[in-house]
């Protein structure tokens, strides 16, 4: 199946697209680690099906050094032992975000306890933004049918700079 439509490509869309990107230089930007940003990214981006997002995140946590084993167990991380308690509680923030139709309760007390115990005030927010984003990008590139597999690491990083 070919990408329905290129927003890009279309001038509304490519300028929507900037003020969107904006968004993400200002969460890269942030003091939340590089790392958890892009395991949060990941995770939400498998539970939303955006083969395009977990391309990316998965490609762009390898290229950063982290191990195999670490990439390949973010879809089960309850179930491992190879994150810190912060990543943990980075973790349930975006299935619990991420999960809003699934439960009606949203965020859990428990997990906001958890977050809050990890990370400082501005971590929060960018974490707060990062899966409120990552949602949105999961979306956009759904709708759009966007496949996963030619995405290069880095390409974020450079397109924010």
């Amino acid at each position: 199946m070919d990408s329905r439509f290129d927003l890009n490509g279309n001038e509304l869309g490519a300028k929507l697209g900037k003020r969107f990107a904006n968004v993400s230089v200002a969460i890269k930007g942030s003091t939340l680690p590089k790392v958890t940003q892009e395991l949060v990214s990941l995770r939400a981006s498998q539970l939303n099906g955006c083969g395009f997002c977990v391309d990316a995140h998965a490609k762009d946590l390898a290229a950063a050094g982290e191990p195999a084993v670490r990439v390949n167990l973010v879809a089960a991380w309850r179930e491992s032992t190879v994150f810190t308690e912060a990543e943990q509680a980075a973790l349930a923030l975006a299935e619990e975000g991420s999960r809003l139709a699934d439960a009606h309760q949203g965020v859990s007390d428990e997990t906001w306890a958890r977050v809050r115990k990890h990370y400082d005030d501005d971590q929060i927010a960018a974490l707060v933004y990062l899966v409120a984003m990552i949602n949105a990008a999961n979306r956009l590139l759904v709708i759009t049918r966007t496949k996963g597999g030619s995405y290069r690491p880095g390409t974020f990083d450079n397109a924010a700079s």
